[in-house]
């Protein structure tokens, strides 16, 4: 199976996820973040993640993928996992504050997505419309890390296993990993003990990289 994905992109890091925790071999095909003619052969749009099976079946919503993978693997269902409504609250709270601080960096960053110069411009133009001039969020940064230490320092509290945020595995952390993954870009973030031990386990656990070597200051 080939996974077609932008680094990035937290909806291909969920996707991702599920093929570490589950122990499912998948290939990683990296697109150019300019490619449209790829997805769109694949899917008939312009959209990652794309999970492509040998027999030609395509596949595109993350977390149908993630229910998709986690269905056909042995062992005890990820998606089967205790659910914690906090988890979710601090999710869609501390989004908008991480995403003002990690956009910015992103085409910045040497990810295969941005290999040309085309299409890491192509990034920054189509992103710049909907989040406005990223140096003027990059101006930004100290007062956005103050934000986002308040929500960590608030998720501290809510991790009870650095393997799983609810001690047993659960689409709860399909959920978490890739919001923490997308902070590890931004360089100056502190991580309380809880954070920082679950983000590093849950990439290992995950067979997904955090972006710590290559974080990016203002």
């Amino acid at each position: 199976m080939d996974l077609y994905i932008y680094d990035h992109c937290p909806f291909c890091v969920k996707a991702r996820m599920i093929f570490g925790l589950r122990d499912v071999p998948i290939t990683l095909q990296t697109l150019l973040n300019n490619d449209a003619e790829t997805p769109t052969r694949l899917i008939k749009e312009k959209k990652v993640p794309i999970l492509e099976f040998e027999d030609g079946y395509t596949m595109a919503e993350s977390m149908d993928i993630v229910k998709a993978i986690d269905s056909q693997a042995e062992g005890v269902k990820v998606m089967d996992g205790p659910r914690n409504p906090e988890i979710e609250r601090w999710v869609r709270a501390a989004s908008d504050s991480v995403a003002k601080l990690f956009i910015p960096r992103v085409p910045r960053a040497p990810l295969g997505e941005f290999a040309t110069a085309e299409a890491a411009e192509y990034f920054t133009d189509n992103k710049e419309v909907a989040f406005g001039s990223f140096d003027t969020l990059l101006e930004q940064t100290p007062e956005l890390l103050v934000e986002v230490q308040h929500w960590l320092n608030e998720l501290d509290a809510l991790i009870l296993s650095p393997q799983a945020v609810n001690e047993v595995l659960s689409l709860d952390d399909i959920e978490l990993f890739p919001v923490l993954r997308q902070l590890s870009l931004v360089e100056g973030v502190k991580y309380p003990d809880n954070v920082e031990a679950y983000r590093q386990a849950m990439s290992q656990l995950a067979d997904v990289p955090l972006h710590d070597e290559i974080a990016i200051a203002a």
